[in-house]
């Protein structure tokens, strides 16, 4: 095998496996390679509905969705079951101050899509480049055996696999998608700076109490940590009745300008599904380094943050863009597709983008951990200028959609 990729049953390191696996298969510059990938779990594909909602959903950024889109996984996803949201607003508990995040032209600001349906549409694309990516379900990497680099021995460039049940693989690049608790990353001797929030994330399926266009998310900081409401069904409603809707408070919005800043009440909850409900601890972590000699980390095995922002999936998605990008230049090119010179270009533009990212994310939940006034001051001043700076939100909002 000339390519070789491994995760562990996350389902944060299936999507990002999988979702490099379509990339991977659909590029030409590709055609005479060949990618394994290891799965620790099943197989799951399914053409139908869920029977129930699913408390384990991913917000989807437009980037995001561009990204499967470009190897078919969107159609089979919107074939199935999505919901996306073209507002969002954020208030504080410790004062007035709130952001409302639009967009005048309609378009929607990201995707709220049940991780079951996610994998499903990425299982079907996979499934038709089964010629040059093979998956092997229900397998577990125990052991590697790394190659030493080029200048320093003159031996095979091929990094050895062990599965647990006794075979052995070979590849010259091992994609590293296996989760924040990276077997990759920790047989690779890769310092990994990690610590807990001393939090834990509930979540759950709620019902709600009256009919509603439901295309809001809605997220209020309090001392003790943020709650969040992301639309997810639009039972009895249809995209023309919500786009003739949204079209005509654009119209309003446009005669009356003073009244586009009016605070817009979440809808109430009337119940909560009983068997939907979970709890995950939240931490925050980052790999010193993405990538070593035939090896590259992606996803959750390179960095961890807070789900305040929504973001988690997403950077993963960013970093199969980015790593499929200067790997395909490297095919195209006839270079060796595990040198360490394309992959630290690589580890470069990914590091900027995402601890940039992760110490804002990381600044806003500490920032909003707190009741004390000098502090809540800060935050409403920020809260209040930014919302009244259209440029500025646009940045925002740009910046999170890739």
């Amino acid at each position: 095998m000339h390519l070789g990729c491994w995760h562990t049953r996350c389902h944060g390191a299936c999507f990002v496996t999988s979702v490099w696996g379509g990339c991977y298969g659909h590029d030409v510059h590709f055609r005479e390679k060949k990618i394994l990938l290891l799965e620790a779990g099943p197989r799951k594909v399914s053409g139908r509905l869920p029977e129930s909602y699913s408390n384990r959903v991913s917000s989807i950024s437009p980037g995001s969705a561009t990204l499967l889109s470009s190897f078919g996984a969107w159609d089979h996803v919107c074939s199935l079951q999505f919901k996306p949201f073209r507002r969002m607003q954020v208030w504080d508990a410790c004062s007035e101050a709130m952001i409302i995040f639009d967009k005048d032209n309609l378009e929607d600001m990201g995707y709220v899509v049940e991780n079951d349906v996610i994998m499903s549409a990425l299982t079907k694309q996979l499934d038709a480049v089964s010629d040059r990516v093979e998956v092997l379900y229900r397998s577990r990497a125990v052991g590697y055996t790394w190659p030493l680099p080029c200048h320093l021995s003159d031996t095979s460039p091929w990094i050895k696999i062990d599965l647990a049940d006794g075979r052995r693989l070979e590849t010259k690049l091992l994609i590293g998608a296996d989760g924040q608790n990276s077997m990759v990353r920790k047989a690779a001797g890769i310092q990994n700076i990690h610590y807990q929030y001393d939090q834990s994330a509930v979540v759950a399926t709620l019902y709600l109490s009256e009919a509603t266009d439901n295309n809001v998310a809605w997220q209020r900081f309090l001392p003790s940590g943020p709650i969040a409401l992301l639309p997810w069904s639009n039972l009895h409603h249809s995209d023309f009745i919500d786009t003739a809707g949204s079209v005509f408070r654009s119209a309003i919005s446009l005669l009356m300008p003073s009244g586009t800043a009016a605070r817009q009440l979440p809808p109430s909850i009337a119940r909560v599904e009983p068997k939907s409900r979970a709890v995950f601890p939240l931490g925050m972590g980052h790999a010193t380094e993405y990538v070593r000699h035939r090896m590259a980390l992606i996803g959750d095995a390179a960095h961890r943050v807070h789900p305040l922002a929504g973001q988690g999936v997403n950077m993963g998605f960013g970093d199969i863009a980015c790593l499929t990008h200067h790997l395909s230049t490297a095919a195209f090119n006839g270079k060796d597709l595990g040198s360490i010179k394309h992959l630290l270009q690589f580890e470069t533009e990914r590091q900027r983008h995402n601890l940039s990212l992760m110490a804002a994310i990381d600044l806003l939940k500490r920032l909003y951990s707190t009741s004390v006034a000098p502090f809540v001051l800060l935050r409403t001043w920020g809260l209040q200028t930014t919302n009244a700076l259209s440029p500025v939100k646009e940045q925002i909002m740009s910046f999170a959609s890739k």
